[in-house]
Parts: C-alpha cells; structure tokens; sequence
C-alpha cells in the first residue's frame, strides 16, 4: 500500500475516533442537563428557562416543555387544595354555633314544661340536631384526611393504651344497653398515629354497640411478626355475605339496619385511617351469628 493510502486511511481513523469522541461527550452532556431537570423538578422548583437549540437536542427542549407542564399541574393542584382547605374551615366554622345553638335550647326546652308529645317532638329534634352535628364533624375530619390537609403521624407506641382509652369511652354505653364489653391487656407494639387510630378504633367499637343486642363486644390483641392485629367481636345481627364489601363504602347502610342511628360514615373513615398508616381491616361475618373486624397495624 502506498504511502498516501496510509495516509488517507490513518486520517479517516483519526476522523471516526473524533466524531465517536464528540457524539459522547454530547450524549453525556444530554444525560447530565436531563438529570439537573429532574432534580430541580423533584424539590419543585423548575422554571423553565431559554435555551439555544444549538446546544440543546430536541429531546432536551421537549423534556423541559414537558417538566414546566407538570410544574404548573403542580401549582394548580396546590392552589385548589387550598381552595378546599378554606371552605373546610369556613364550613366547620360557620356551622359550629347554631349547632351548638339549637343544642342548647333543645336542652332548655327539656328541662321546661311539656306536654308529652311535645316533650317528643323536642327530644327527637335534640336527636337529630346531635346527628347532624356528628355528620358535619366527620365530613370535615374526612375531607381533610382525602385532601391531604388533616395528616397522620405514626410512630412506635404500646397497644395498651389506645386500648384503654376506647374502653373508658365506650363502657358507659355497654352498661346501659346491658352488654358485656371486655379488653384484653397486652404488651405488643406498633407503628401508627395513637390519636387517629383510637378515633378508627372507636368508630369500629360503635357500629359493633349500634347492632348488638344480647351478649357483648370483646377486644383482643395477638402480635405477629409484622403486624399487630386487633380484633372487635361481637355477638350483634351479623352482616350478610352480599353486603360485606359494601359496608366500608362511604353512607352506605344495609336495608336491614334502616331504622338503627348511623350514617353510614363510620367505618369508611376507619378504613381511610388505617390504610393511610399502612394497615388494613379485615372482616369476618355470618348474617344471625356475630361480627368480627380486624385491624392489622404495621410494626
């Protein structure tokens, strides 16, 4: 081979060398603007700026159009949690004084002279005054654990005490009805919000009072390796296969309970509670034979 084909050939080598050379760094130039986008986007702070086509790829210039899009959902989400926020407040504030109101005179209205059907009409607007109030408050306690803006805390804390403070809220009640209503002392452990999961706990224990009769409501404790599960039993109606998936959907109420107190809300917000803490509820039923609701709660 002559001398300038050697030449030629050893160009040509130096050329592809180059361009292989240049091709990298560029792509590598890419990767590197693509991952700062990606950062800034992940503290949610992008901003999308000019850049010149000549130093960018199209792939760069439509990723930026495409991270500003997605700043802006952001924002726009933001600003209409927000929005909600503000008519939750508004709502449980406005609402919160001629409920109280109408309260208070239902109770001075009890206390005065009546005729007995009278006297029933004014205890029966108390009633559903005191429903209504209940309604407002967990739609707004539901509302703002949906939206983001009520939040749970879990943290490493004893069963025990949950356990107990469910049990002095609600014996009073057992007594009256004339049911048996037990707790079992445990040692166990587990990871979740003390305050909100006592409210789901208690939401469960309350729809067990509503439906039994005869017999009595029993918590128990049995501690896993990974959860801790918590067991409401009681000796109630009992909820037929059919129904059981539909119970923990939002005012949903059996056709068989229509004339018990309720609102069909209570154990709905017990699921959303411990779900949010990484749990689950799992039910155990026969229609005539008892309930069983289990709440399985991270270690």
């Amino acid at each position: 081979m002559s001398n300038g084909m050697w030449i030629l050939v050893s160009v040509g080598l130096i050329l592809v060398v180059l361009v292989v050379i240049w091709n990298s760094r560029r792509t590598k130039r890419t990767i590197d603007t693509i991952e700062r986008m990606l950062d800034v986007a992940m503290e949610g702070d992008f901003v999308e700026s000019r850049f010149d086509e000549s130093r960018l790829s199209a792939l760069e210039t439509k990723f930026t159009h495409y991270l500003s899009a997605s700043a802006v959902s952001a924002q726009n989400v933001a600003m209409e949690k927000d929005k909600i926020k503000t008519l939750i407040a508004d709502i449980s504030h406005q609402t919160k004084t001629p409920l109280a109101n109408l309260i208070l005179h239902c109770e001075l209205l009890e206390e005065g002279e009546l005729s007995e059907e009278m006297r029933g009409n004014v205890e029966t607007l108390h009633d559903q005054t005191e429903k209504l109030r209940f309604l407002i408050d967990s739609l707004v306690k539901l509302s703002r654990l949906e939206n983001g803006i009520l939040t749970l805390s879990p943290r490493r804390a004893p069963i025990q005490p949950m356990l107990q403070n469910v049990f002095e809220q609600f014996a009073a009640k057992a007594k009256d009805k004339g049911l048996e209503f037990e707790i079992q002392s445990t040692d166990a452990y587990a990871q979740y919000d003390p305050k909100w999961t006592a409210e789901a706990l208690g939401n469960i224990v309350d729809n067990a009072m509503k439906y039994t009769k005869r017999g009595g409501i029993a918590i128990t404790v049995t501690n896993y390796e990974m959860f801790v599960r918590i067991d409401v039993a009681d000796s109630g109606v009992g909820i037929a296969e059919g129904e059981q998936a539909k119970i923990f959907t939002r005012f949903y109420r059996s056709e068989t309970v229509r004339d018990q107190e309720g609102v069909g809300i209570g154990l709905y917000f017990a699921r959303q509670i411990v779900t949010g803490e990484g749990g689950y509820i799992k039910l155990t039923s026969a229609e005539g034979q008892g309930s069983m609701f289990s709440v399985f709660l991270p270690k």
